[in-house]
């Protein structure tokens, strides 16, 4: 049962928001400083992602938009349910919160790192992440001015222009730069996910801060957060029994299933966080809680499942044993993905 360090970095940050939360100038600072960072984690985001595997992996297309049908199409589907939860077991804020962590794209490296634990289709799992987090930049904008209209921004002119300039136009930019910069970041691969997780960590202070100015955490009791959690348990069982029996019915093997199940259950931190930063503004600190919640939720279960999938028996087949070998660096990569 992995306690992901990074989920204690961001309680931290946001226990230091809480206390010292940025006001005036400080704040302005503070959101000119975020906005680059959000800016840079899709450039690099863009840069990251090679075009080549890509390409390679829309030969499993059947795999990949099952994958995204789960992500953006069955979450939300599940978050506009929760709805008929509000008021009684959620607040409005908590509910729409947890409906933007229903729309944001699935995360890369833990999808990796538990289908390889499991001795699944890894490959698979690495072009389904890749293949979300690049629909989500486009999707999950979408998805949230459609369904959660005002609070994310609506269609208005602004909050298109600050979706261009701050996630697709670095991400672009990151893919056309690539032959260029992809040697540099391939080498500096280890400290540029510490400036991942830095820049992260300053959206959440700048996040949390405007919400404490706001005095919008007095709208929240610990049996509301309770009750988030419940409910945030219930769909993570949902999709994780949907994409497991789903995969069947449409007639994958056991190898895709697993990809299937660890990419089409999860949802991404490292996306999510920005996203929300720019499309909630003062609000974003209420709208990004049920996404960290959940995200160390789902870290925790499906450590869990993939073990024992991985005992699962397995064809006598030359080289099966690898995988596991493996597994316990599968483990520390998984938490501390997005």
């Amino acid at each position: 049962m992995p306690i992901d360090p990074y989920i204690l970095l961001l309680l931290g940050t946001v226990g230091i928001a809480a206390l010292l939360p940025a006001r005036g100038t400080g704040a302005e600072v503070a959101s000119g400083a975020s906005t680059a960072a959000i800016a840079f984690l899709f450039f690099l985001y863009g840069a990251r992602l090679s075009t080549r595997e890509a390409l390679d992996g829309l030969k499993h297309w059947r795999l990949h938009t099952t994958v995204l049908a789960c992500t953006f199409v069955v979450f939300p589907l599940l978050g506009l349910a929760a709805r008929g939860l509000v008021p009684v077991l959620l607040t409005h804020p908590l509910y729409q919160g947890l409906l933007f962590l229903t729309l944001v794209p699935s995360t890369v490296q833990s999808s990796i790192a538990f289908t390889s634990i499991a001795r699944g289709n890894v490959p698979a799992a690495i072009c389904a992440g890749s293949f979300s987090s690049l629909a989500g930049i486009v999707i999950t904008p979408l998805l949230a001015a459609a369904l959660l209209g005002g609070n994310a921004g609506g269609f208005s002119t602004d909050s298109v222009v600050k979706i261009v300039l701050q996630l697709l136009v670095p991400f672009l930019a990151g893919q056309l730069l690539r032959r260029w910069v992809g040697g540099f970041i391939t080498r500096h691969k280890k400290v540029l996910g510490y400036v991942d997780r830095a820049s992260i960590l300053l959206v959440v202070y700048t996040a949390f801060s405007e919400g404490m100015v706001q005095g919008i955490w007095h709208q929240v009791s610990a049996l509301r957060l309770a009750g988030l959690l419940a409910v945030e348990a219930v769909v993570l069982a949902v999709m994780l029994t949907l994409t497991w029996y789903g995969g069947k019915a449409l007639r994958f093997d056991r190898e895709d299933r697993i990809a299937i199940q660890f990419a089409g259950s999860k949802k991404s931190l490292a996306s999510g966080l920005p996203m929300a930063s720019v499309l909630f503004g003062a609000h974003a600190s209420l709208a990004v809680l049920p996404l960290m919640l959940f995200h160390q939720m789902q870290l925790m279960v499906c450590a869990v499942i993939a073990k024992r999938r991985a005992r699962d028996p397995q064809p006598e087949v030359t080289g099966t044993a690898a995988p596991a070998a493996g597994s316990r660096t599968a483990v520390g990569t998984a938490t501390h993905s997005g």
